[in-house]
């Protein structure tokens, strides 16, 4: 095999274009919307690396798996930790409990390299919560990790098995399959799952190990070889133009930011793409620049500044700096100490080391975020996120097809409310407002799942949640309403704005359907969703009083933390949208319940007259927000409606 020298710059170079990209993509520099293909080219380059350090160190006779973990501590955790020290440390001063509690448990799980489970978990890398994640992007470095942890044990048993290098090829390109297999299917059905888990992320890293499988450099004539690398970069270049947040990803796609860090790296050619003093400068100081500019980010974020172009410059100077101290104060020097200790003392110093940031993030998250740290009136102001119906995961159902059918006030079955999380948002409000003793409001809701019976949603089967059944679910209500009095009406409550023209690019193609899937969201989807509100909610009036509620307005920001942050630096508080706005958003549910009032009579309930004034809908009063996030009422907020849901009682 051929040797290689430690040091590649083309190798370096590579780092330096792909941090590039991922930092003007996430400060939203125009022309950067694929920034993100830079974590793909950082897997390919990883898996290369260390594909060579294992081979290598099993064709040599010398390979341990303890040191190659070890090794991999070193050169990850010490600027890791320092990042997390001073996040909490700047988190006590700055951060509202809810968010403090927030980074303590983010602090907690990017050390355990486990924090990519848990964005998955809690949403997407694209949506609206990400920029209040000031440790979001680690999940990368926990893919890495997980990488890290598999592939000496892979290599090392078929190694066992069959030394050689003919086994170890077998083995990267039968995983690799597998790996890209899941990707392709994973992206199409639960695109949150394949960006951010091991199984479908995967096979980029074991693309870069086949480039260090095909060995030698190739022997091309200069002139090919110098195209060929312009062909991958002008690659790369074409990802980043082409791509965007829309884009479902990493699926097919990624081949091709892949396919060209491959190339890049089979080349193995220093040249004006990787060898110049700003490429190595960048390549060098990578991984402090990674792990600085998001925080950076979220910091412009915080402080509503990620708008304004000079704020960006600045934040993009400052993650400069901030990387470039953290190579010269942390990476450089702990890679030094830890380099001349002995496994066992290099070993217990991490430890130590993690515990000391580990310990104070544990104390944060078991105390809720530390209140007390803000006046009454500002934490009241944030706790509000936490403001929710008390019984909703008792009784707000996100798998199987039954609801608990949960009762709010008495037995008596007085009215069910049916819908979605917003629906789930206001039942105590609507059981408030029913003043027959010994009746009550009964729950059918179910996590994303608008009700509207004959719909249908493609990702049921393959859902990331075990055993969700959105369209079973709608199939049991529809049917067991059959067998309830008439005299039981029924109020119908949707989030129909998720499926608008405005958020339509975050789907590829309907999460529904009725009659037949689509491809995208066309006018002919939205005309088949409306006629299927129109439809279904006739059908259910012909056997009891059915009401409809338009959409609650939404605000598009989370309201008690942007209040709350505002309120401590003495800023206008005042959240709000344009009626104008709201309407854009909702004419066609509006017109689909208009056309359902004309047809068959059933009741429209407006909250607008609750909500908005003045040409302007609000989401705080009298200081206090309205919404526990951006879209769903408090249970403070939803009390505003008590008027309007009177008006169903008193009719009966």
């Amino acid at each position: 095999m051929t040797t290689r020298s430690s040091f590649r710059s083309d190798i370096n170079g590579l780092r330096a274009w792909a941090v590039a990209v991922v930092i003007l993509y996430h400060f939203g520099v125009p022309g950067f919307g694929g920034g993100f293909v830079g974590v793909d080219i950082f897997f390919v380059i990883s898996g290369f690396l260390m594909t060579g350090i294992v081979i290598k160190g099993l064709q040599q006779g010398h390979f341990s798996i303890p040191d190659f973990y070890l090794a991999r501590a070193r050169r990850i955790l010490p600027a890791l930790l320092v990042l997390c020290a001073i996040l909490l440390g700047f988190g006590w001063f700055l951060l509202m409990p809810p968010d403090y509690l927030m980074l303590g448990t983010h602090v907690i799980a990017s050390l355990l390299f486990v924090s990519n489970l848990k964005y998955w978990d809690e949403a997407g890398y694209f949506d609206l919560a990400s920029h209040d994640k000031w440790l979001l992007h680690t999940w990368s470095l926990s893919v890495e990790w997980q990488f890290y942890l598999i592939l000496p044990l892979l290599l090392w048993g078929a190694w066992r098995l069959w030394p050689g290098r003919r086994m170890q090829i077998a083995v990267l390109l039968g995983a690799l399959l597998l790996s890209f297999s899941a990707s392709l299917w994973v992206t199409a059905f639960l695109p949150s799952m394949a960006f951010y888990l091991l199984h479908t992320r995967a096979w980029e890293m074991l693309a870069g190990g086949l480039v260090f499988m095909a060995s030698a450099r190739p022997k091309l004539a200069p002139a090919m070889a110098r195209w060929l690398q312009a062909l991958a970069f002008g690659l790369i270049l074409a990802s980043v133009a082409l791509f965007d947040k829309t884009t479902a990803w990493p699926g097919y796609r990624a081949a091709l930011p892949v396919l060209a860090a491959m190339l890049i790296l089979w080349l193995n050619r220093a040249s004006v793409w990787t060898a110049s003093r700003a490429a190595q400068w960048l390549g060098d100081r990578s991984y402090s620049l990674y792990l600085w500019h998001w925080p950076v980010c979220v910091a412009l974020v915080y402080a509503e500044l990620n708008t304004h172009y000079l704020a960006t410059f600045a934040g993009i100077l400052l993650t400069l700096l901030l990387g470039h101290l953290s190579f010269l104060l942390v990476e450089n020097p702990s890679r030094k100490v830890l380099a001349i200790k002995r496994a066992m003392p290099a070993m217990l110093g991490l430890a130590l080391a993690a515990s000391c940031v580990l310990l104070p993030a544990m104390l944060v998250r078991m105390q809720s975020g530390l209140a007390g740290r803000f006046a009454s009136a500002i934490e009241l102001a944030a706790a509000e996120a936490n403001n929710t119906n008390p019984r909703r995961e008792q009784c707000h159902a996100h798998q199987g097809i039954e609801s608990p059918s949960c009762l709010y006030g008495g037995q008596k079955w007085k009215l069910i409310l049916a819908g979605d999380s917003h629906a789930g948002a206001i039942v105590t409000a609507l059981a408030q407002a029913q003043p027959e003793v010994g009746a009550g409001v009964v729950q059918w809701t179910y996590s994303g799942c608008a009700f509207v019976p004959g719909m249908q949603l493609i990702s049921d089967a393959g859902s990331i949640r075990k055993d969700y059944q959105c369209s079973g679910f709608i199939n049991w209500a529809s049917a067991r309403m059959q067998s309830l009095p008439p005299s039981v009406p029924l109020l119908i409550v949707n989030r129909y704005p998720e499926y608008s023209r405005e958020t339509q690019l975050k789907q590829e193609a309907p999460p529904m359907f009725f009659s037949k899937t689509y491809a995208s969201m066309t006018n002919e989807f939205f005309k088949e969703f409306a006629d299927a509100i129109r439809k279904s909610s006739c059908q259910l009036a012909q056997g009891r009083q059915v009401y409809l509620m338009r959409p609650i307005p939404e605000m598009g920001v989370d309201v008690p933390r942007l209040q709350s942050r505002r309120m401590a630096f003495g800023l206008e508080t005042d959240i709000s949208i344009s009626l104008k706005d709201y309407h854009a958003r909702n004419e066609w549910v509006w017109a689909a319940q208009d056309a359902a009032h004309a047809q068959c009579g059933v009741q429209i309930l407006d909250p607008l007259p609750y909500l908005c004034h003045d040409g302007r809908c609000y989401g705080s009063k009298d200081g206090r927000p309205l919404y526990h996030d951006d879209n769903h009422l408090s249970e403070y907020g939803n009390k505003l409606l008590l008027p309007m849901f009177a008006q169903v009682f008193r009719a009966q």
